[in-house]
């Protein structure tokens, strides 16, 4: 019986994590996974030890807020680590608190993988050092990552992007637009604000404020909101006044269907843009964080460009509005500008089919899990990983 602890702090996370958790079960029918993440997770079949709601943020200030929290989640999880003695410890991305559990998980003589790495190759390429110390297996799920981790001479494996199997609606765009009150013909623009309440409190009124310069544009444009779960109502308070006809709709835990739906998506950075480029929806990156966040994480920046699907591509193929640019007015234009303008949305499209091409094929989940699973036999069965486990 293979005992498997999974760590997720995210959405996101929460998403590959239950992917993962549904291939672990399949392969291996008496798995035990436990852990820290989701109602994805506990829906696939692990037992939650804690829920990643509330800890998840973005921003080195922002994160102060949720720290006592997350010192009692990652205490809770040693404890498990301690009593459970799991075969393998999965650290699901979130590195700032899983680069700490997986040092305790090290220490107590764990195999470590660590799944969807963090992006070292964007800032703070010093954790590399870290991530050696303590990880057995980096899974990445971005084909160029995989060169940046063995340079390092950390045991890597690219094992495709998840979403490519996950980013299927099952809502046909007729029934979703119905069930919105929304018109069949009318272009349709996406709202994503993100999955963190931080995000959402900075995005979503620069949202309904572009919404409204939209309809100046076009004025036949409709919203829907793609809104993440697990967020309190009262972070979408600045609906509640929304002037003039055709109010957006939101639509909660069902961001594929949404992107599936849509001519064209206004998403903060961040796996989103992926889906979306996966459902070939031209968009608009956007992103905003304290102004303190932002002048202390810039140092540790490489590089101008912040959006997987660009980065992914090797060159800027869709429109980010970073931090002082990303303003109701700006996000308006280039969404304006989508909608207008066939030629530049076909020019898009074209380009993120190139990008959904270089994401690695079906069967991504099902990769991780093989690898999770030979990792933890490997180490159940002897091999020195630089610590001791018990008899």
């Amino acid at each position: 019986m293979t005992k498997v602890l999974i760590s997720c702090g995210e959405a996101s996370g929460d998403m590959y994590a239950a992917a993962l958790t549904s291939e672990l079960v399949r392969l291996d029918p008496g798995a035990q996974v436990f852990g820290l993440g989701g109602d994805r997770m506990t829906a696939a079949g692990a037992r939650l030890i804690g829920h990643y709601h509330g800890l998840s943020v973005t921003g080195l200030v922002e994160a102060l807020a949720v720290l006592p929290r997350a010192l009692a989640m990652y205490r809770r999880l040693v404890d498990a680590m301690r009593r459970d003695r799991p075969d393998v410890l999965v650290a699901v991305d979130f590195p700032d608190f899983n680069f700490r559990l997986a040092s305790a998980g090290r220490r107590l003589g764990l195999p470590v993988v660590y799944y969807v790495g963090p992006q070292v190759w964007a800032w703070r390429r010093g954790r590399l050092r870290t991530l050696k110390r303590f990880v057995d297996r980096m899974l990445v799920i971005f084909p160029f990552e995989e060169a940046v981790y063995r340079d390092a001479g950390i045991p890597v494996e690219f094992v495709g992007h998840p979403l490519v199997d996950l980013a299927e609606a099952k809502t046909p765009r007729a029934t979703l637009l119905a069930e919105c009150g929304l018109k069949l013909a009318a272009p349709t623009v996406a709202l994503l604000p993100g999955s963190r309440p931080n995000e959402v409190e900075q995005l979503l009124p620069i949202l309904v404020e572009a919404a409204r310069m939209i309809v100046a544009g076009v004025p036949e444009a409709q919203f829907i909101i793609a809104r993440a779960p697990n967020l309190d109502e009262s972070l979408f308070s600045p609906l509640a006044h929304w002037r003039g006809p055709r109010r957006p709709a939101v639509i909660e835990a069902r961001t594929d269907d949404v992107l599936s739906a849509v001519d064209v998506v206004a998403t903060a950075s961040g796996t989103a843009t992926i889906q979306a480029a996966i459902h070939g929806r031209p968009m608009v990156i956007i992103y905003r964080v304290s102004p303190l966040t932002y002048a202390i994480g810039r140092r540790f920046v490489q590089g101008d460009t912040y959006g997987m699907v660009n980065l992914v591509a090797g060159e800027p193929v869709v429109p980010e509005l970073i931090q002082e640019r990303c303003t109701p007015g700006a996000i308006a234009e280039e969404i304006v500008g989508y909608l207008t303008d066939p030629e530049r949305t076909q020019r898009t499209q074209a380009s993120l089919r190139s990008v959904q091409a270089r994401l690695g094929g079906s069967g991504a989940s099902l990769r991780a899990a093989q690898a999770v699973l030979e990792v933890a036999h490997t180490g159940r069965n002897g091999c020195d990983r630089g610590g001791t486990r018990p008899a």
